[in-house]
């Protein structure tokens, strides 16, 4: 599964501001849900029970909250840059500025792992991941996400 299957140049906010986890997460949920036609409510719900099981910060300043959805008609991602970082409840106490979002139909199954491991992958990628914090322009953070590295693999 590629970048570009999973996110599109219009499904991303290159300067967001919270304050928050919990705002952070409603403002990913109101953006995604406007952007996919889906009830902000239902994804920020789905998005604070999966956080309740667990946080989904990586550490380094990354986290890839994510959620299945009855309502998902496919895998979609949304891809925030935050202004300034939130706690994320990360196991490094790093405060969270890089946050993909991923939401999955109900019966995605083992896609939904692929997904997120192809996520994990590009954000783990610290050059990348420092191109990423270098911008605001959306084309550019668009580009640098989707650009496929000799180490990237599919």
């Amino acid at each position: 599964m590629t970048l570009e299957q999973l996110i599109g140049p219009e499904a991303l906010a290159p300067a967001l501001r919270a304050s928050s986890k919990k705002q952070l997460l409603q403002e990913l949920a109101a953006r995604a849900a406007d952007r996919f036609n889906l009830d902000a409510r239902e994804v920020f719900e789905a998005l604070m029970d999966r956080e309740r099981l667990g946080p989904t910060a990586m550490g380094r300043g990354v986290a890839i909250p994510h959620a299945r959805l009855k309502a998902a008609p496919r895998i979609m991602g949304y891809f925030a840059r935050l202004e300034k970082g939130v706690d994320f409840d990360a196991a490094d106490g790093a405060p969270v500025d890089l946050v993909f979002l991923l939401l999955a139909p109900e019966d995605a199954g083992a896609d939904h792992l692929r997904a997120l491991a192809r996520v994990s992958r590009l954000l783990r990628d610290e050059g990348r991941c420092a191109k990423l914090r270098s911008t605001q322009d959306a084309n550019a953070l668009y580009a640098i996400l989707v650009e496929t590295l000799t180490t990237d693999a599919a």
